[in-house]
């Protein structure tokens, strides 16, 4: 099984292998290996776009030293299924082929989508 992280660039599809880290109070951006968990003020880059990297006039840029190795592919079922999602969303798949789309049904209403938000109990 594939790892499910990706390049967080857009248009990149190259596997994850070092995670940015922004310091703001100290004007730094940290490139290290691959974080073991994705977190959402951090980003995952490819080997490419972790050594290129640049940053603001007047911040630093602090690298790890060596190869970023290659993320081990995940056996976890909540990971699979992350990824079985994420593929599923894709917007550059092809539609299926006319024979093979269902007719909705018309309710006046649109379609209504399979997730919703619930209020939070107080």
């Amino acid at each position: 099984m594939r790892s499910v992280r990706k390049c967080s660039r857009t248009g990149c599809l190259e596997p994850a292998v070092a995670t940015l880290t922004y310091a703001y109070s100290d004007s730094t951006a940290v490139v290290g290996p691959l974080a073991t968990a994705s977190e959402p003020h951090s980003y995952d880059l490819c080997e490419a776009h972790a050594l290129r990297l640049t940053a603001p006039k007047g911040w630093e840029v602090v690298r790890h030293e060596g190869e970023f190795a290659a993320p081990e592919p995940s056996s976890d079922e909540l990971t699979a299924l992350a990824e079985a999602v994420r593929e599923a969303g894709r917007s550059d798949r092809p539609p299926p082929p006319p024979s093979q789309q269902q007719e909705q049904p018309r309710t006046g209403q649109g379609r209504r989508g399979h997730l919703r938000v619930l209020p939070g109990r107080a």
